[in-house]
């Protein structure tokens, strides 16, 4: 059987190490499970060619530095459409000849967050949705078609979907739940930085929405970070950064350095996956604080970044999402409610690293890593 990993945001974003490292994990884990997998990135045409090249030659490069140069089909769509039609797109990697021998055989599609879509995606023989953001997927899916329709089997990153605390909009569609994926041979334990540094990196802007009682609240780190800002004042003897999309002529830099957190480019630290894993590793762990709608609606989501520190041996502080129930006792995650919680939790981790390191890595071994919940995931 061939695995198909569909994906559509890791070519298109060539800055992204981070984002780029999502589709990796899932790639080397599938490669561990000795499947035949085959990444399929879809890369729609903008108006700029040569920045479209320099978006397949980074993408090309990228797999091959990591051992996967003949495992993929980049299929870049001129004129970019919603459609996704094999027929009007160029394959780059795999011909197209090869990738039609796969798909005439026993087949299945990882469709990561629906990102191929019909008419093409009904040419796969199992066709798996693979939910990456319970809360905007859930609500969206319940006020349009986002490939429900066309799909055999609904998995969610969102782990307490079930619960009974959830607030997810009902959904009609039997889902499954999975944990973030961290390849855990890719991602070993590193020894304790020098610098007492916490970081986390993303976008310090959102555009999603969704309705909350009648509103559209705000969803960006922005808005979420704002209960924590004096966090870096509270504990002096440790430095809080942020490798965060903010403009240079953004007042935020200034407001946010104001109030003690040092800032640095994502673009710049964590543009390569190699870069991203480096920069994880120089910190001691993650601080972060989530998007309100997760935490109000008990959403159960954890982010594939968390997983990363874990992997490397570095707690996470961060917000419950009403997924602490879904991990053990001792996950290398503490869960906090506000600042001075915020504050406990960095206190207990710069005071005993080693023993949070050691649980950190242990429940990525144990829970997160990406060929044991594939192995589920696929049905192995």
């Amino acid at each position: 059987m061939t695995v198909f990993l569909g994906c559509g945001f890791a070519a298109k974003y060539r800055e992204g190490g981070g984002n780029f490292s999502v589709p990796l994990q899932w790639m080397l884990g599938l490669r561990r499970l000795k499947l035949d997998a085959i990444w399929l990135e879809v890369l729609p045409a903008t108006n700029d060619p040569r920045g479209d090249q320099g978006r397949i030659d980074n993408f090309q490069r990228r797999l091959r530095e990591h051992g996967l140069g003949g495992r993929y089909c980049l299929l870049y769509q001129k004129p970019a459409s919603d459609a996704h039609d094999l027929a009007g797109m160029r394959c780059i990697g795999m011909s197209k000849r090869a990738l039609l021998d796969r798909l005439a055989g026993s087949n299945a599609l990882l469709n990561l967050s629906y990102s191929i879509h019909p008419p093409f995606l009904l040419q796969f023989e199992r066709r798996i949705f693979c939910d990456l953001d319970p809360s905007e997927i859930f609500y969206w899916m319940t006020k349009l078609e986002m490939g429900q329709s066309y799909h055999d089997e609904f998995w969610t990153i969102g782990l307490n979907v079930h619960g009974r605390d959830c607030q997810l909009p009902k959904s009609p569609l039997s889902w499954k739940t999975f944990y973030p994926l961290a390849d855990t041979q890719l991602l070993r334990r590193r020894p304790r930085p020098t610098a007492p540094k916490f970081t986390t990196i993303g976008q310090w802007y959102w555009t999603g929405a969704v309705e909350v009682s009648g509103t559209f609240p705000d969803l960006s780190k922005k808005f979420a970070f704002e209960p924590y800002l004096d966090l870096p004042k509270r504990i002096p003897e440790a430095c809080f950064e942020l490798a965060m999309n903010i403009n240079a002529d953004d007042p935020e830099r200034a407001r946010l350095s104001k109030r003690g957190w040092h800032l640095v480019d994502p673009h710049h630290v964590v543009r390569t996956p190699g870069s991203y894993r480096r920069y994880i590793a120089g910190a001691l762990g993650e601080f972060t604080a989530i998007k309100g709608v997760d935490v109000a609606w008990r959403t159960g989501w954890l982010s594939d970044r968390a997983a990363s520190f874990l992997a490397l041996g570095r707690p996470v502080i961060t917000e419950d999402t009403g997924a602490a129930r879904y991990l053990p006792k001792e996950s290398g995650f503490e869960f906090v409610n506000g600042v001075d919680e915020a504050v406990e939790a960095t206190k207990e981790v710069l005071g005993n690293w080693p023993h949070w390191s050691n649980h950190a890595r242990d429940c990525a071994v144990e829970v997160f890593d990406s060929a044991k919940n594939l192995r589920e995931i696929v049905d192995l």
